[in-house]
């Protein structure tokens, strides 16, 4: 009989880390950012979470190949401003994302504490999708705006509800594994063109990966990450 082989996981001196988590709620706080290993889902498996500083970190994530979204992995800055006193927001990243699974790499953006959710996916592969309000005959989420334009890049735009809170999902017509989210300018579009909210405040804002399946072990990492706020 086939032996199966044996996944190894990361581990903190694998990539000479100052701090690694395999622990569900696993959390470390460098630089005013907030790292969670924060594994949310049902059926998942093991994870892994590293990281240098709020800029450099990364996951080892084995999670079976079933539906549902098992974790998020993110690094989190708290902002606590209104919508109307910040003149400038903007996520930088760069990222290196495996070539198989099912994943997103996307910005989530809290406003007014949890009651609205603003979903940036700038990449992505395999079975994942937006929440949206309608679907299509195939079952393939249906966008509210297409084509729009903010913070010079193209975006497709889907509005939801989780059960819990509202999502707004953008979703880049064009990938990247890096670039610049303007975070104000996206949270402003919502505000004044489909007026789905007014003058929120923008509670905090996260970046990472949503991970539905990543069987055998893959490695995603964050190889420079900043939030700049004024």
């Amino acid at each position: 009989m086939k032996e199966e082989p044996v996944v190894k996981p990361v581990t903190q001196t694998d990539f000479k880390a100052a701090w690694s988590s395999s622990d569900r709620w696993g959390s470390w706080t460098n630089g005013g950012y907030t790292l969670y290993n924060n594994i949310w889902g049902t059926g998942y498996g093991a994870q892994t979470i590293w990281a240098n500083s709020y800029s450099n970190w990364g996951v080892w994530a084995n999670h079976p190949n079933t539906s549902g979204i098992k974790s998020y992995p993110n690094c989190e800055k708290v902002i606590s401003k209104a919508l109307s006193s910040i003149t400038r927001l903007k996520g930088n990243y760069n990222c290196t994302v495996p070539s198989s699974g099912s994943y997103n790499t996307a910005f989530d953006v809290w406003c007014n504490n949890y009651t609205y959710e603003i979903m940036i996916w700038v990449n992505w592969r395999g079975s994942v999708g937006p929440i949206a309000s309608s679907y299509d005959a195939s079952g393939n989420p249906v966008a509210s705006y297409s084509n729009v334009t903010i913070g010079g890049q193209t975006w497709n735009v889907y509005k939801g509800n989780n059960g819990s809170n509202e999502v707004y999902s953008f979703l880049r017509t064009s990938q990247a594994t890096s670039g610049t989210v303007d975070i104000r300018s996206t949270v402003n579009w919502i505000k004044n063109t489909p007026k789905w909210f007014g003058d929120v405040t923008i509670y905090k804002v996260q970046c990472g990966w949503e991970i539905t399946s990543s069987s055998g072990g893959l490695n995603f990492v964050m190889n420079s990450y900043s939030v700049t706020l004024n």
